[in-house]
Order: C-alpha cells, then sequence, then structure tokens
C-alpha cells in the first residue's frame, strides 16, 4: 500500500478511517476510536453499539368526563418535550451515521444505504465482513 493509501485508510482528525476489507477488525477499532475523540464523542459511541435515542410516551391525566372513564392516556414525546440531554443524543445519533458512511467504500456504502441507524449501519457491515478476518 503507498504511503497515501496509508493516510487515507488511517483515517485523520476530520475523517474517519476507510474500510479495508481484508483488515475489517482494525478498522472496526479505529473507527470507533475516532468516534469517541470527536465532539459528544462517548454519545456518537453509544449510538453506533447501542442504537439511537428512543422517544418516550408521556402520561396524562384523563378525561373524567368521557362515557367510559379514563384514568390516564399516553402520547408520544414532543421536540418540546425533550430534554437538553435527550437532544444531544439525537444530534449524536445523526453524527454516529455520518461517521460510519464517511468510512466506507462505495459498494459496501450502497449496501447499507437503506439502514436508518447508526447500530443498523454497523451490524450489517460487520456480517458482510464475517470471513474477511480472522476472529470474526
Amino acid at each position: 500500500m503507498s504511503t497515501q493509501q496509508d493516510i487515507y485508510a488511517a483515517g485523520s482528525e476530520s475523517r474517519p478511517p476507510m474500510l479495508n476489507k481484508e483488515n475489517y477488525v482494525p478498522w472496526s477499532s479505529r473507527l470507533l476510536r475516532y468516534a469517541k475523540s470527536r465532539p459528544s464523542g462517548k454519545l456518537i459511541h453509544n449510538s453506533i453499539l447501542n442504537g439511537p435515542y428512543v422517544g418516550r410516551m408521556i402520561a396524562e391525566l384523563g378525561d373524567g368526563e368521557r362515557d367510559v372513564n379514563v384514568n390516564e392516556t399516553f402520547h408520544e414525546q414532543t421536540d418540546d418535550e425533550l430534554s437538553e440531554r435527550e437532544l444531544k443524543q439525537i444530534e449524536a445519533d445523526d453524527q454516529a451515521i455520518q461517521t460510519i458512511l464517511l468510512g466506507l467504500p462505495e459498494d459496501i456504502y450502497a449496501a447499507v444505504d437503506s439502514c436508518e441507524t447508526a447500530q443498523e449501519i454497523w451490524l450489517r457491515v460487520q456480517q458482510m465482513m464475517k470471513g474477511s478476518d480472522i476472529g470474526i
């Protein structure tokens, strides 16, 4: 591999490492380290390995004036009800997707383009690379 290819594969401070299909295990390790080094790195890392933020169901008092007595109802959490931490996790979820996609060659990118979460992309790439390295 040429020096330019080595640099490209290793990544940089502003770009994640590029996947070399013969070296999935070292790439995955470098990519996770790169993710952790970013602003909100722990949140990005968490999104890759554990999935994105899932909104909560918020309980509301029921309507006592209905024909059928309803003690409480639920609604999906709205953007206005998100905490600062939850907003940061949602932003990190988007950054996690970008982090992985920037490190993929075009053919792998095309195969995971329909994935909706960083975790789903991560697991699909891992499955595609099974057998390409010793130990996976």
